[in-house]
């Protein structure tokens, strides 16, 4: 029996939860990806099939405010940056979508984040 890869599998628990989460202009898809050391987080419109903001631990703006944090810390940061660009983007209501992760972690703290930023899912 083969054995399925860490990544293949978070792939197909991520096709599976698309098929029910889907982005609309009016409620975009706020998307979590996480890799090892980083967090990226995109507020996508499905319909039109582009991306209406995003944040990321990568960007050098947010540097200084991340440096010396927790990485849970560091993904709370950037679910209130995400917020507040989608808010100032007109944004108010999203359909979270957890990437496949378990929504513990990184991943809740994205969430958590971007609820005390003023979004609402």
């Amino acid at each position: 029996m083969a054995r399925v890869s860490r990544a293949r599998a978070r792939k197909r628990r991520h096709m599976r939860v698309r098929r029910k989460v889907s982005g609309t202009a009016a409620r975009p898809r706020l998307n979590v990806f996480r890799s090892l050391k980083h967090v990226n987080v995109q507020v996508i419109d499905d319909q039109a099939g582009h991306t209406i903001v995003s944040a990321s631990t990568l960007e050098a703006d947010l540097r200084d405010v991340l440096a010396d944090k927790l990485k849970v810390d560091q993904a709370k940061e950037i679910g209130k940056v995400v917020a507040e660009r989608a808010k100032a983007a007109g944004i108010e209501q999203v359909v979270f979508d957890r990437g496949g992760y378990r929504y513990h972690g990184r991943v809740k703290a994205v969430a958590d984040g971007s609820r005390e930023g003023g979004l609402v899912f």
